[in-house]
């Protein structure tokens, strides 16, 4: 079994998304047999990562930040997206009661101990704050994991 994480940018475009998801099934195809993926299911990269993981066969564990991430964060526009994913996921929530900069660290964290490697959907900018695309990717370079950086040509961000 390999256990892959996930980071990224929540802000895609549309046509960004289908670009990262066509980088990602190439990236996964060789260990479809035997894949987990493992999510924040953050909007954006999270959710199209996941997305590409159940098409794959693979299996899906979810990290939440907080308790109170589903209603706080989840927009309405969003919401059938994110239900449908995390019913076919494995869940853990952080012992976060609200969804802040330190929850989605602690969680981004909790990924970066439990996988074997991680995909970061990253323009190679700065952190937009504690705990972004570029923290977690330094963090797990810090800790020896293994990064692949996906970010397609003519890619950006909303």
């Amino acid at each position: 079994m390999v256990r892959i994480g996930i980071t990224g940018h929540s802000n895609l475009t549309d046509t960004t998304a289908e670009l990262v998801a066509g980088e990602l099934r190439e990236i996964l195809k060789e260990q479809r047999d035997d894949l987990v993926g493992v999510t924040c299911l953050a909007r954006g990269a999270d959710q199209v990562f996941a997305r590409v993981v159940l098409e794959l066969g693979g299996t899906l564990e979810v990290v939440l930040p907080a308790a109170d991430y589903r209603e706080r964060k989840v927009k309405p526009d969003n919401a059938a997206e994110f239900d449908s994913l995390i019913a076919d996921a494995s869940v853990r929530t952080m012992p976060f009661t609200e969804s802040n900069r330190d929850a989605y660290m602690a969680a981004s964290e909790h990924v970066l101990s439990i996988v074997d490697k991680m995909v970061a959907v990253w323009d190679g900018g700065p952190s937009g704050g504690h705990g972004g695309t570029a923290d977690v990717v330094e963090a797990a370079k810090s800790r020896g994991l293994e990064v692949t950086v996906v970010w397609p040509e003519h890619a950006a961000r909303l």
